[in-house]
């Protein structure tokens, strides 16, 4: 169970790190897929949130947390790809600042859940 538990999170950082990274590349240019980066429901994480956390923990206050500061950093990322589109590019990287801010809290809230869950054995 535990190394379940932990292969589960891991993958979910994963995920993070992706749409990060995806986010980034937009900002500075490249010709990447908008939809995973806009829509919270299309984001590799979003699905993880949906299929496999609410659906076991969606009981614990923390995962019920993620959600919303998922959804919230996905509004950020359409401010921000809007921004960079109207050709204010440098503006727009300047906001990965509030990004980074966001994704550090989806850090810590999956750190907390995958602590939680491993100790109280639900």
């Amino acid at each position: 169970m535990t190394d379940e538990l932990k292969q589960e999170f891991d993958a979910a950082r994963i995920k993070h790190l992706l749409f990060k990274s995806k986010l980034r590349s937009f900002l500075y240019g490249s010709n990447t897929a908008e939809a995973p980066i806009r829509d919270p429901q299309q984001c590799s994480l979003g699905h993880w949130i949906s299929q496999y956390l609410l659906s076991r923990y969606g009981f614990l206050p923390e995962s019920q947390q993620l959600d919303e500061v998922h959804n919230r950093i996905h509004l950020e990322a359409n401010r921000l790809m809007d921004v960079a589109q109207r050709g204010q590019r440098d503006e727009a990287i300047d906001g990965l600042a509030e990004i980074n801010r966001l994704a550090d809290q989806i850090t810590q809230l999956l750190r907390t859940l995958e602590e939680k869950i491993r100790t109280e054995r639900f």
